[in-house]
């Protein structure tokens, strides 16, 4: 072996056992080498890199102290949703969401139970059992590569253990800072004069995004991952997925330390609860509650998902904290839609590791039923909310002068008179064409991520351009010239290129991120989509009545109200006619993959189960819809077809072979849609 050979094996050597080393101490908790000879190994393989450059692997354990400076977090497409959980708060809708889950299949169904970490949400790529990339939560759909500052995360193997893993793969689970690593770093900032951190989970998110990774690495995050997302089959379910990735070398959650386990039955996964409600002050990172899963992968499938969250999981959230503080005074926001929120501002008070300064009201409503008045000592607490909610008022302590309180009759924002609709809460600001915060808001949803998504432009930007005069309606975006720029303040060459390129390119975008762009009340994302497929172009949907509106999938009296609501205002009407002339897009242009292509399955209703060998599982429904057909969640009465694949659950066999649904297999499935 030549001498470079040489130099690159023992390069190579020594990675892999300093990077065995390192799960052992930091994921085992079980050294079996003391630091001093951990230390010289790394010194050693440190020596080595600096003399050959060239030879230094790009997950080297050198990796984990950092240095690395990134000026701007570049912006990755996630290749599956990164999704939120739903909530729930109380026994009652645990057993809910079970008996739900339950009644959609046969037989017994197991959960999984885990912990919910207070932590920051993270994906982690791996090729051919290396790190590759990571990239935070974002939107859901898109996230910042982090990649430098999670390979300084010691609990986050920079190459796999063992060989059965898959070739490419992505684990997700939460970055978390330690208590204690919390409180010293509180400490030194006191020590130095500086301001200190809120509280375990701020920190983390603020830390996970420095741009010096050098910096990332002395804080001591630790990561517990858990959700693999993989093409291939890595195992039947969720538990032994944890353990396999266990085995590989992540710090996953262990069932011997009781932070997971598989439960049968509603009591097992109350006293899962239970446990953790009362232990989890004992553990050195914060947890708010615990995650329920549908174990099996197959039965997550059917079950498949909102918009927003799995219909298989749900999180049960410990009961809030409470803190008491006095309310100083009530103000009032003026939403987009013209919704009036009063928000409470409190004297400042610590609770569940932040300062809270202010408190939702809701409505009218809520604060005639708390009795809430200026001066009064109230309870606060969160219950899963951003912003913190009074939950009651000490009365004992309230001045016997006092004086119920008024809710306000005029905009706090343009002085025009409130209206309270029938059957709703909010008192609401008619004036949308002339109440400022609805005027922003309304533009700041446009180009949001989730809508138009236009490069270059943020919140603050249009605050900028409305309150210079520029842009005053929706439409005003694209009507905006260089020339009305070069003298805003912050507006370079590059950016006023930049902000006029992503709202030329925005007219790309299709009609459903349109549609939900525009703001129409109750019409969000789903929701639009709904209403895109159904009615195909605006003309279609601006003159439905109302019984075919309702007649769409999904929508009820009051999403139709509003849709018809908004398409008569001749305001809005303007501005649809505006953003039609600007060349937005209005029709629904289907996609090359969702073209008909046959009417062979017209009316049929197919459920797809298994593991195919020609396509994967969502391809096959693709070509369902393709023919013509529609694709079931769940076997029913209604269900023609059965399309099994191999690995098919017993369940969902015996109950098409007990309502006589006919059963076919992939090859037959292609000789229907050939013919």
């Amino acid at each position: 072996m030549s001498k470079e050979g040489t130099v690159a094996a023992q390069i190579a050597q020594l990675s892999k056992e300093l990077e065995k080393h390192n799960h052992q101490y930091y994921i085992l908790n079980s050294p079996s080498i003391s630091d001093y000879e951990f230390d010289q190994l790394m010194k050693e393989l440190e020596d080595l890199e600096a003399k050959h450059p060239d030879l230094a692997l790009p997950y080297s354990p050198t990796k984990r102290v950092g240095g690395d400076l990134t000026k701007s977090f570049n912006t990755v497409n996630h290749d599956y949703p990164m999704l939120s959980l739903s909530n729930s708060y109380s026994k009652e809708e645990i057993v809910e969401f079970i008996e739900r889950i339950q009644k959609q299949t046969e037989g017994s169904v197991t959960f999984v139970c885990e912990l919910k970490y207070d932590g920051v949400a993270i994906g982690i790529k791996y090729r051919d059992g290396v790190f590759h990339q990571a990239v935070t939560r974002g939107d859901g759909q898109k996230g910042d590569d982090v990649s430098a500052n999670v390979k300084t995360i010691r609990t986050v193997p920079m190459s796999l253990q063992g060989y059965n893993y898959p070739s490419e793969f992505e684990i997700r689970g939460e970055i978390i800072l330690p208590k204690s690593k919390f409180e010293s770093l509180n400490r030194a900032m006191k020590e130095a004069g500086e301001s200190t951190y809120a509280n375990p989970r701020n920190t983390a998110s603020g830390t996970i995004k420095l741009q010096d990774s050098s910096i990332v690495a002395q804080r001591g995050l630790m990561c517990y991952l858990y959700g693999i997302y993989s093409p291939s089959i890595v195992a039947n379910g969720h538990f032994e997925s944890v353990k396999n990735a266990g085995k590989w070398g992540f710090n996953t959650p262990r069932s011997e330390d009781k932070m997971i386990a598989q439960c049968g039955t509603i009591d097992e996964i109350m006293e899962f609860i239970h446990y953790w409600d009362v232990h989890r002050h004992e553990l050195d990172f914060e947890i708010d509650g615990i995650v329920i899963k549908v174990d099996d992968y197959e039965l997550q499938d059917e079950l498949g998902y909102t918009a927003k969250s799995p219909r298989w999981a749900i999180a049960y959230k410990f009961k809030a904290e409470q803190a008491v503080t006095e309310l100083e005074e009530i103000t009032f926001q003026v939403g987009r839609t013209g919704a009036i929120t009063p928000v409470a501002n409190l004297t400042p008070v610590q609770l569940a590791g932040t300062t809270v300064k202010r408190a939702s009201l809701h409505n009218a409503d809520i604060i005639e039923k708390l009795d809430v008045r200026i001066g009064d000592w109230v309870f606060v607490e969160k219950g899963g909310e951003i912003i913190p909610k009074i939950v009651g008022v000490d009365e004992g302590q309230r001045n016997p002068v006092s004086l119920p309180f008024q809710y306000i009759k005029h905009c706090p924002e343009c002085s025009t008179e409130l209206v309270r609709r029938e059957g709703e809460a909010q008192h609401f600001c008619p004036n949308t064409t002339g109440c400022r915060p609805q005027i922003i808001g309304r533009i700041q949803h446009f180009i949001s991520r989730r809508a138009m998504d236009i490069a270059g432009l943020g919140e603050e930007t249009i605050v900028q351009l409305y309150d210079h005069k520029l842009i005053h309606s929706i439409p005003d975006l694209y009507q905006l010239k260089e020339v009305d720029l070069t003298n805003l303040e912050r507006f370079g060459e590059k950016s006023i290129s930049n902000l006029l390129t992503g709202i030329s390119d925005s007219r790309d975008q299709p009609f459903e991120k349109v549609l939900f762009g525009l703001g129409i009340r109750h019409v969000g994302e789903t929701v639009a989509k709904k209403l895109v497929k159904h009615f195909k172009t605006i003309d279609n949907l601006t003159n439905a009545s109302l019984e075919e509106l309702i007649e769409a999938p999904e929508i009820g009296n009051v999403i139709a109200e509003s849709i018809q609501e908004y398409f008569q205002d001749k305001a809005y009407q303007e501005e649809l006619n505006r953003l039609q002339e600007a060349g937005l897009q209005f029709e629904m242009v289907e996609s090359e993959e969702a073209q008909s292509v046959s009417t062979t399955l017209e009316g049929k209703v197919l459920v797809v189960s298994g593991v195919f060998e020609r396509v994967g599982r969502d391809e096959l429904k693709a070509l369902i819809e393709q023919h013509g057909g529609k694709n079931g969640s769940s076997i029913s009465g209604k269900t023609d077809y059965l399309v099994a694949g191999d690995k098919m659950g017993p369940s969902k066999l015996a109950k098409a072979e007990k309502l006589g649904v006919e059963i076919i297999d992939e090859s037959t499935f292609f000789e229907m849609i050939s013919s």
